[in-house]
């Protein structure tokens, strides 16, 4: 699959100096529409050494290639500013980690100046200082502010970054993936240092573990188990480490599971003041999002509905389903299905501490997202070709044959096989849902 290649073009490198924290903002998307350089906010941060922290394990996280590692030139984070809050957001460069940072009213004492999204330059000079901060007052500059001076002179700080397109299609992944999980378990502060801690490092830690409740902490099992939490790769949550001297608690979700379960994503959310961290866990560390096909029932879905909810759409911090529901006219499970495949454009993410959908717009052409998943179009190609024809109780697609009980279905062919629905839905199944629907 090959690259995009993103640009980014800021004003002046990101820095901080004398107490003062100036993010530099690439192009994004602003409540007006397209800006060169959006502003977001300005004031104080209430608690500057976690905060400090909290971005530098975002940063972390975009530079880091947790399976195989090898040398990666640096992304820079995504922030989008919600109205009350900015949310900072990177995907590892092996799209199995997923990084948000949560700055929320409370770590905040400045003003909002406008909502949207866009990228922040976040280069070595300044992950160097961000080390260094302590307790002293730090102010924070989303953007430009009004005290920068820009002459015909002046220089623009450019970056072409290669993204791969795995890479985007992480991001559409999980939060559709995260939108299915549950709270399984809270640790105090103490107990989540001590947890953390116990796990194996290195390469003993490179295939999938499963935690349970252990008391008020949590203990490693080899396998599955109702109320567990899949714990893959349990190296990869080494960015929390450096945040747990400020933590108030540490909270686990997952999807249910049943014994026998194969290895399913995590998330991994650290409470601080103010603020939360959450890390998102691909099944396998040597398994990306990219490929987990979560966003396949979402772009099957009518796109006229996603074309309503995502006009009614407004930089909220939290989507409500009932009022967009009031003010699109749709039933609420119509809504709930746009905001899914809004999520495969990058436009909604998901937040597991509110349960509910975010706004935000990832900077990439939103017409990808169906592109880039092919087995969505060899089911579409199977349609076409009247290669789906009902077969009593069972629905006979290209030779295989697909039956579904209550909600669920399950096909003849390999890849169902091999994956049983893990890794999304085959191109069988997809096309007999599809001419089930008469969306062809």
């Amino acid at each position: 699959m090959s690259d995009v290649t993103q640009s980014y073009a800021y004003l002046h490198r990101s820095s901080l100096a004398d107490g003062r924290l100036g993010l530099e903002t690439s192009g994004g998307t602003a409540l007006a529409g397209p800006a060169a350089h959006p502003r977001f906010f300005s004031g104080f941060l209430t608690d500057p050494a976690p905060a400090a922290a909290g971005l530098l394990a975002v940063a972390k996280v975009a530079r880091t290639r947790y399976f195989l590692p090898i040398q990666e030139r640096v992304r820079d984070p995504v922030v989008t500013s919600n109205g009350d809050r900015l949310r900072f957001e990177s995907f590892s460069a092996c799209c199995g980690v997923y990084a948000r940072l949560d700055l929320l009213s409370d770590a905040l004492d400045g003003e909002m100046h406008d909502r949207g999204t866009t990228n922040v330059d976040v280069g070595e000079p300044l992950r160097q200082s961000l080390t260094r901060v302590g307790r002293d007052p730090l102010h924070l500059a989303v953007g430009p502010d009004e005290l920068t001076v820009t002459t015909f002179d002046g220089t623009v700080v450019e970056k072409k970054v290669p993204l791969p397109q795995r890479w985007l299609r992480g991001f559409a992944e999980v939060q559709v993936i995260t939108a299915g999980f549950e709270p399984r378990a809270e640790l105090s502060a103490a107990e989540a240092a001590r947890f953390l801690r116990s796990l194996p490092k290195g390469s003993r830690a490179s295939g999938a573990q499963w935690v349970v409740p252990a008391g008020r902490s949590l203990r490693l099992t080899p396998r599955a188990a109702p109320g567990a939490v899949c714990l893959p790769g349990p190296q990869r949550l080494e960015a929390l480490a450096p945040l747990l001297p400020y933590a108030r608690a540490l909270r686990a979700y997952g999807p249910a599971v049943r014994p026998g379960d194969l290895p399913c994503a995590s998330a991994w959310e650290l409470d601080l003041p103010g603020m939360r961290l959450v890390l998102t866990l691909s099944p396998e560390v040597r398994r990306g999002f990219s490929g987990e096909g979560a966003v396949l029932d979402g772009l099957t879905r009518d796109e006229a509905d996603a074309d309503l909810v995502g006009a009614l759409l407004a930089f909220e911090p939290r989507v409500e389903v009932d009022l967009l529901a009031d003010r699109s006219g749709l039933p609420a499970d119509r809504v709930r299905h746009a905001l899914t495949r809004l999520g495969t454009a990058g436009r909604v993410g998901f937040d597991l501490a509110e349960a509910a959908y975010f706004h935000r717009e990832l900077p990439y052409d939103a017409g990808l997202a169906e592109a880039m998943n092919p087995r969505l179009a060899n089911a579409r190609a199977l349609i076409a070709a009247g290669e789906v024809r009902p077969d009593g109780d069972l629905t006979v697609v290209g030779g295989q044959r697909v039956r579904f009980e209550s909600d669920a279905a399950s096909c003849t062919c390999p890849w169902w096989a091999e994956y049983r629905g893990s890794r999304g839905k085959c191109k069988h199944v997809l096309a007999a849902e599809i001419a089930r629907r008469g969306d062809t």
